[in-house]
């Protein structure tokens, strides 16, 4: 099987996000953990979406892993790739964004690409070039505080700007409104211009479409899961891909769980939610800091809940707790280590009996589906804009959704397994 279109995600969850997009236009979708390894079965996949952990890795680091997957995705025979980063452009002012994008310009041989993280569904919009989020500017929004990447600037010209060696311009919204074909000559204007980049605003979803089919041709689109919203049907136009098909849940049964690592508004909102009603236990980082046994604890409180009952563990907290934790531990040392204890959580539930499991976080989602040796997912139903349920291919089968922390309405934890029946 060849496939059509290529992606490479600087995080799992956002990995997700994006095979959720294309599932939903009728592609079939398969998303790989890591760079993949050439004895991967593919099955009958028209997209696959790569997740690495390179958001907030070292710059080489990130830029090295994402080159070796979009190199593997064209050996399968990709016809575009796809750099997919957060709705937010969760980045520093050194990258990983703009030197990810430069290196993959550099090896596909492409003198343009897009930049779109809008994703109107999920509240993300982009208008002359500055990001909103729910109706605020980015910089005024939660993730200034965000613990890994804060984000005080909302323009997006200047942060890509920032991390690149390439010129950057923008696509206005009042020129996207009127289709493809105005699109896509602003964007060879800016190219005849020697810009590399095109900020390009999105309001709507149709926006989003037009700016697809806008870039049918290109060889390199750069952005949030909204933007490939447009792409499958250039392909069907093309003649490449078949009529759209319809995805299915997971059918997985056994005990169902949720960790969240995960310190955003939208997260905290969701635990809040089903304290009171599920078995919750959450992580204290200054007790695993200390070498007590805290994964050790947790899996015991955990084999003495009734199985018959979804379960939380948590190490999410507000702004000011995780300020604490890395003024005391250093902002890499608090991520790691709870990450590490996640991990081993996730392992000794899953052999306890844990088939359904929600991990919310992008940074806990890498560190989970690392642990359990999952090398790729089957892309399934949407259960909130963004977010579907997955099934792990290999064994054992998982239903996993791995939920950025920003995504999903209050109830999205009850709404999740509910749909899985």
């Amino acid at each position: 099987m060849t496939i059509l279109l290529g992606a490479v995600a600087d995080d799992s969850t956002g990995a997700t996000g994006l095979a959720n997009t294309l599932v939903g236009r009728g592609m079939r979708c398969v998303q790989v953990i890591g760079v993949p390894q050439d004895d991967l079965d593919l099955g009958d996949a028209e997209a696959v979406v790569v997740a690495l952990k390179s958001r907030t890795a070292p710059v080489a680091e990130a830029v090295a892993e994402s080159l070796a997957a979009a190199r593997w995705l064209r050996a399968q025979g990709a016809r575009q790739i796809f750099f997919k980063y957060c709705s937010t452009f969760d980045s520093t002012a050194k990258g990983n964004i703009g030197p990810v994008a430069d290196a993959l310009q550099s090896e596909l041989e492409s003198d343009f690409a897009l930049v779109c993280p809008a994703f109107p569904a999920a509240g993300r919009q982009v208008f002359q070039g500055h990001l909103f989020v729910v109706g605020e500017l980015l910089s005024d929004s939660p993730m200034k505080d965000h613990p890994l990447t804060p984000m005080r600037d909302s323009s997006l010209v200047r942060l890509m700007q920032a991390q690149s060696t390439r010129r950057v311009g923008l696509v206005p919204q009042n020129v996207v409104a009127q289709g493809p074909e105005a699109t896509r000559a602003a964007f060879e204007a800016l190219r005849d211009r020697g810009v590399a980049y095109g900020v390009v605003d999105a309001i709507c979803d149709a926006d989003l479409e037009a700016i697809g089919r806008a870039a049918a041709e290109q060889a390199l689109i750069t952005g949030g899961s909204g933007v490939a919203l447009g792409l499958p049907d250039n392909f069907r136009r093309a003649g490449l891909l078949g009529a759209p098909t319809v995805p299915e849940a997971p059918r997985v049964e056994g005990r169902a769980a949720v960790i969240a690592g995960s310190c955003s508004v939208a997260t905290r909102g969701q635990i809040a939610e089903v304290q009171g009603r599920w078995p919750c236990h959450k992580l204290d980082a200054h007790r695993i800091a200390a070498g007590e046994a805290v994964v050790e604890a947790a899996l015991d409180w955990f084999a003495a809940q009734d199985p018959a009952k979804p379960l939380l563990v948590y190490a999410s907290s507000d702004p000011g707790e995780v300020a604490e934790v890395q003024a005391a531990y250093g902002r890499d040392r608090a991520g790691e280590m709870i990450e590490t204890a996640f991990g081993r959580i996730a392992q000794g539930m899953v052999e306890a009996g844990v088939r359904r499991l929600i991990v919310a976080g992008g940074e806990t989602s890498g560190a989970v589906v690392a642990a359990l040796g999952v090398r790729a997912l089957r892309i399934g139903p949407e259960i909130d804009p963004g977010v579907p349920w997955t099934e792990s291919l290999g064994a054992p089968r998982l239903a996993l959704a791995l939920k950025s922390g920003n995504f999903g309405a209050a109830d999205f934890f009850s709404k999740a397994f509910g749909l899985l029946g």
